[in-house]
């Protein structure tokens, strides 16, 4: 049996008073779950990522960590029509690390569920040469959506998370013994 696939959940917002944990934590608990997957999280609000692309540590350790992965699920808001700065300050710390591996998203706002925001960054990561996995899960009205204990009876936002799970380790495999066999041109 092959190893299981390096998944980093990425938690986009930055805020205080953020949603994203109790979002976040919902999925990772489904990821956990999965035994295609060995998980790890980037919470970009403990993430210190510069926006000019010094040579520091802590950017070299960042990429380093997205390049030892296999597969990412970004969990984002919606802000004003589009996806945390902080999402995009990330996804521009690194290059070739991203490159010939999925990512999933998990959105949440108000009545658009963040889909708004996941149709833009469809068009960024396909800019830097990631594959867009096309099931997302979506919570509309978010905040009604959680009990207090973090879950949800949101019957189409489950069965799209385990959608996501399977379409991306399908594709983190493939991908990952693309990369392996053929490395992907730069």
């Amino acid at each position: 049996m092959a190893a299981p696939l390096r998944l980093e959940v990425i938690v986009a917002s930055v805020r205080p008073q953020r949603f994203a944990p109790v979002v976040a934590d919902w999925f990772l608990r489904a990821a956990n779950a999965d035994e295609a997957f060995e998980v790890g999280v980037i919470d970009l609000a403990q993430t210190p990522l510069p926006v000019d692309l010094t040579e520091d540590a802590e950017v070299r350790a960042f990429q380093e960590r997205v390049g030892a992965a296999d597969a990412f699920v970004a969990v984002t808001s919606e802000y004003n029509h589009g996806y945390p700065a902080s999402l995009k300050t990330a996804l521009d710390s690194a290059k070739r690390e991203w490159r010939a591996k999925p990512i999933g998203f998990v959105s949440y706002g108000g009545l658009s569920g963040g889909l708004r925001a996941v149709e833009q960054l469809r068009q960024v990561v396909a800019e830097i040469h990631m594959v867009s996995i096309r099931e997302t899960v979506s919570f509309h009205e978010a905040k009604r959506k959680f009990d207090a204990d973090g879950n949800t009876q949101d019957g189409a936002a489950i069965d799209a998370a385990d959608r996501l799970l399977r379409q991306l380790a399908w594709w983190g495999k493939a991908l990952r013994s693309a990369r392996a066999t053929d490395p992907y041109p730069g």
